[in-house]
């Protein structure tokens, strides 16, 4: 019988097959990277704003209460951003005409408010709610990181699913005293391992981690 192809043909092929296996597994592997690193998730990158607004200047040198400006996070699924008026409860007073802040007392005057860049943005098929997360003992740093030393506002977290569930299965590594939620320096009293359970079954707290907690 006549032989189409010659012996080696085979070992030609079953190159040709690691080859496809292996630029397959390597195309997942970069996607993954890629879906993990800072390129995807924008951490710690630097967001241009309408107001260069120091968080390390305000929450962290003159000690402002995060929830001075934000005054919905204890009640409300959004944390809310300060209108003009807080602003210049202040900066009427204190550096009144500084070029800066022109979009500040624009917005003041006209009742417009600013435009500003949203750096924590989930998307629109991710329910969260502020008020209960707070209310069950996560500190702002648990998601924010030290915003107190941001010179300019930046994501310290992925914010990705994976992260979000962390929490969710182990809440009694994340749990502080109400009480000390925006309190940046805050450090257990006694070690995590014995406050947080503790807490967790103060605070009635359950490791949600079904899909329809965030995906409503």
């Amino acid at each position: 019988m006549l032989q189409l192809f010659k012996r080696r043909s085979n070992d030609l092929m079953r190159f040709l097959l690691a080859c496809l296996v292996l630029s397959a597994l390597a195309v997942f592997g970069l996607g993954m990277w890629y879906y993990s690193s800072t390129y995807y998730t924008n951490q710690r990158r630097i967001v241009d704003q309408p107001v260069p607004f120091s968080h390390r200047h305000h929450a962290g040198e003159l000690g402002i209460d995060c929830r001075y400006c934000h005054t919905s996070v204890e009640t409300s699924s959004f944390a809310g951003v300060p209108g003009a008026s807080t602003c210049m409860h202040c900066h009427s007073q204190m550096w009144p005409a500084a070029k800066m802040l022109e979009p500040v007392r624009e917005s003041f005057r006209t009742g417009q408010p600013i435009h500003w860049t949203r750096v924590h943005n989930l998307p629109h098929y991710v329910y969260f709610n502020h008020s209960i997360h707070v209310a069950k003992g996560i500190g702002c740093a648990s998601c924010h990181g030290r915003i107190d030393k941001m010179a300019l506002t930046r994501k310290s977290a992925s914010l990705q699913m994976l992260w979000c569930l962390d929490c969710h299965r182990h809440p009694e590594q994340h749990v502080r005293p109400r009480e000390e939620i925006t309190n940046m320096n805050w450090k257990p009293l006694v070690p995590q391992s014995e406050l947080g359970p503790r807490l967790v079954k103060e605070y009635h707290i359950m490791s949600k981690t079904d899909c329809y907690t965030c995906h409503r």
